[in-house]
């Protein structure tokens, strides 16, 4: 398995999740063609993977005080001019206090094309190839291409985990509008979404997980929960699968406690409440196909556009009130 990164060493801040709105982060425009304002430092590296040294180098430069990285995975499909990527980093800029989370994101691609196209819009930028299949093109669910980077996204996140790292996996198809990381108890060792959020316990199991959006702490606990959930891993099944059939186990076994966030705060189109008041994420779930997700994701975006707007022109009709 080969790998490489391209990245910038960032001093580590925490989590922005209030007070003034830090600079702009700057990043590089797609207009360019070239990197001209990051300094990368590709690094190839033997079959066996990346050397502990230099990936704690990558996660450290993005690390945030409280020892938390962002991950998301891409390929070229996702990757390419106009698709997921470019709407997801819109979200992160169009968020309230949003942007300087993006300091903290690394973009895991598991092919050379999206790794390019990476870096040229994004600092810390992680190469990760899955051998033996071609994920360059857009995956069909539940195909064996399919799998294979599912389940590659989860040992990788393992590896994370024992370099000492706590990370928020957010799948590419979710658009980011508040901090979600507000939402994640100091308690869990795993705060995982769900489809549809039933019931008023966060801590039951019953409910069915969705992977695209994952948090972990990095403990013992956690660790042996995910090499329990890898080494699970049966025939056609995909991780989330696995996860739901064996959550109790392993919980039971390593002491996890283990968190349901309300889609009130990640929601997605298999439950859209789509409070914005609230919302924090929002998931292009419960859609087959690229093209689809990108044409209603992009009207979610249309929507928090006009609340934006909607916002604005209620605090300054309250400020012309208070003041007159």
């Amino acid at each position: 398995m080969a790998t490489a990164c391209s990245m910038v060493l960032l001093s580590p801040s925490s989590c922005p999740c209030s007070g003034p709105r830090p600079d702009k982060l700057e990043l590089p425009s797609r207009d360019n063609g070239t990197l001209q304002s990051i300094k990368a430092a590709a690094v190839t590296t033997p079959e066996d993977g990346l050397p502990e040294d230099d990936l704690a180098v990558l996660l450290r430069s993005a690390v945030m005080e409280d020892n938390t990285v962002i991950m998301t995975f891409t390929n070229k499909a996702w990757t390419a001019a106009g698709s997921l990527l470019d709407l997801f980093m819109e979200s992160f800029h169009e968020g309230d206090k949003t942007e300087p989370l993006l300091k903290h994101l690394i973009i895991v691609a598991v092919d050379d094309k999206a790794f390019e196209q990476c870096k040229l819009v994004h600092p810390l930028c992680y190469f990760l190839e899955v051998g033996g299949v071609n994920l360059t093109r857009e995956q069909a669910y539940m195909s064996k291409d399919y799998l294979e980077m599912m389940w590659a996204r989860n040992k990788f996140q393992t590896r994370v985990l024992e370099l000492g790292y706590a990370f928020l996996f957010t799948d590419m198809d979710i658009l980011w509008f508040r901090n979600a990381l507000l939402h994640v108890p100091v308690g869990a060792d795993i705060t995982i979404s769900s489809d549809k959020y039933l019931g008023d316990d966060p801590y039951d199991l019953e409910k069915n997980a969705n992977g695209g959006f994952v948090y972990a702490r990095p403990n013992p606990r956690t660790i042996g929960f995910f090499k329990g959930w890898y080494q699970a891993r049966s025939g056609r099944m995909n991780e989330q699968a696995v996860f739901d059939k064996m959550k109790r186990e392993l919980s039971l076994q390593h002491g996890v406690e283990v968190h349901f966030i309300d889609t009130a705060y990640c929601g997605g189109f298999c439950q859209p409440k789509k409070d914005f008041r609230r919302l924090c994420t929002f998931h292009g779930n419960c859609l087959r196909g690229l093209s689809l997700k990108l044409e209603r994701l992009r009207g979610v975006m249309g929507e928090w556009k006009q609340f934006k707007i909607a916002r604005q022109e209620e605090l300054a009709n309250k400020n012309k009130t208070l003041s007159a």
